[in-house]
């Protein structure tokens, strides 16, 4: 009998670096490996949504767009897959329901194939209209489950979350975890249930960090309940608060009855190019190899390092311990909704607010609204006492409703705006830009023509500034030659730098 293939989607080009370095990879330190990233063998290939635009805009000078189209060019034969939060888009805010479809039909038209859906409180009414217009276009929808543990979060509870998705016409499953919470029996439990209630054919996509240590294992069991295809990012953009390495799973498979059907020549290609590039991100690296914390705390890997900069930037770098003891505490008041961009960040910063000014003394604007109701419905009863602070605060009632049907019809408006902004082009995808980052996309407008800007760093410039930092400057600067005239006489002399 022979093995079952299964499909491996290949992050490196998107979750793996703003996983590991705050997606501030270039695109010009990707284009090299396209080629054989293209003729790999991969499922699909994961290169765009996320934090990958508003990363291009705000720190690389790049449009975004332009890189859909130019991955679309250099990887023809491949399932080009971004990451879309649902009513969200890529942005923090419900977008208005047109503005969901002209993104999508975008996204679409430049290049892209495989949506994965997500919203970060698994609130189905958040993901409808983007599935819809997923469907609409041709594209691929992938619907999707953010995993997460609570005292509310059972294995049948995922279960019948499934079914929602397929009833929206998801064309496949996609189970996101994204701080590396799912450990192999539940994986294999829902994986199995999924399976067993809708039938073998619904493909299934498995998502894992490996921030906790356990998630390859958990990749392992998965597949043996059914998976289809796993996410994994090439060895030297792997691990830590990343994924597993795409060769170590191929690997693994060898006498197990799967296998994944990648040409390993192609992924050591891969492999030896990004081992190349990752140094020049060295400053922006996380430092996280495993922690097991994440069990307790359910806090990833982003929005520790968030949290690190709110209490340092108030001088209180020593209590992230008493934040970390906090945040379970604000996510069971909130109703325990999963912790991803951006329920994540609302829950986090509320974390650091109690710590920083007595719990609950002062609500963010944004956790108001997650009480209120304004970012969908958690899986948990809400504190009632927190619900009357916020509608207080927020001078507004809570609601029950879908938030997006709310929103007046804002395309018209968005496109006016968009219009009166210097180095505007004309195009639906620049106004698609300023709608989803009104506060950055204004600069990057003026600033579009001077051309990408890679904020990596080269060998020379790593060994300057260490050789700077240590002391050492001399060894890596040149003495400087000058001419000089005393009293009618010239002379050479060589000025050792630091003289």
């Amino acid at each position: 009998m022979s093995p079952r293939q299964i499909g491996v989607t290949e992050v490196a080009l998107r979750d793996a670096h703003q996983s590991l370095m705050a997606t501030r990879m270039a695109m010009e330190d990707m284009v090299g490996a396209c080629e054989d990233i293209d003729n790999a063998g991969y499922w699909s290939v994961e290169c765009w949504g996320g934090a990958t635009f508003d990363a291009c805009i705000r720190f690389l000078n790049e449009d975004p767009w332009k890189r859909l189209r130019t991955f679309r060019e250099l990887m023809p034969n491949s399932r080009l897959q971004m990451l879309l939060r649902g009513q969200n888009l890529l942005g923090y805010r419900h977008y208005e329901d047109m503005v969901v479809d002209k993104f999508v039909e975008k996204s679409k038209e430049n290049g892209m194939d495989v949506f994965r859906v997500f919203d970060a409180l698994n609130d189905p009414r958040n993901l409808e209209r983007a599935m819809s217009a997923v469907k609409q276009v041709g594209g691929h929808a992938q619907g999707t489950i953010c995993y997460t543990t609570s005292p509310l979060h059972t294995v049948e509870g995922y279960i019948e979350q499934a079914g929602r998705l397929l009833n929206m016409g998801a064309d496949s499953i996609a189970l996101k975890d994204m701080a590396a919470l799912l450990k192999p029996q539940p994986a294999y439990d829902i994986i199995r249930g999924i399976k067993d209630t809708y039938g073998e054919e619904t493909q299934i996509n498995v998502h894992c960090h490996s921030t906790t240590g356990v998630t390859m294992v958990t990749l392992l069991k998965a597949i043996e309940a059914g998976a289809d295809v796993v996410d994994t990012a090439i060895s030297s953009m792997s691990l830590g608060p990343g994924h597993n390495p795409t060769e170590s799973f191929a690997e693994m498979l060898e006498g197990t009855g799967f296998e994944t059907g990648l040409d390993m020549h192609r992924l050591i290609n891969i492999r030896d190019h990004f081992k190349q590039v990752r140094p020049k991100y060295a400053e922006f690296e996380s430092k996280t190899l495993v922690d097991t914390n994440i069990f307790l705390s359910q806090i990833p890997g982003g929005m520790l390092s968030n949290m690190e900069g709110q209490l340092r930037a108030q001088g209180a770098a020593d209590r992230m311990d008493e934040v970390m003891l906090e945040v379970p505490v604000v996510r069971k008041d909130a109703g325990y909704p999963p912790l991803v961009t951006p329920s994540s960040q609302i829950v986090g910063t509320q974390a650091v607010f109690n710590v920083l000014m007595g719990r609950y003394k002062v609500l963010t604007a944004e956790f108001a609204d997650l009480m209120l109701g304004y970012y969908g419905e958690c899986i948990g009863e809400r504190n009632p006492d927190l619900i009357r602070q916020a509608e207080a605060q927020a001078r507004k009632e809570p609601i029950t409703v879908r938030p997006a049907d709310l929103l007046e019809p804002e395309w018209d408006q968005l496109r006016a705006e968009a219009e009166s902004l210097p180095g505007f082009d004309g195009t639906d995808e620049d106004v698609l830009t300023n709608a989803l980052f009104p506060g950055v996309a204004p600069g990057f407008f003026t600033t579009r023509d001077e051309g990408p800007k890679n904020v990596g760093k080269t060998q020379e410039q790593l060994a300057r500034e260490k050789a700077v930092a240590s002391g050492q400057a001399n060894a890596v600067r040149e003495p400087i030659t000058y001419k000089i005239t005393v009293g009618g006489r010239s002379q050479t002399v060589k000025v050792e730098p630091g003289e």
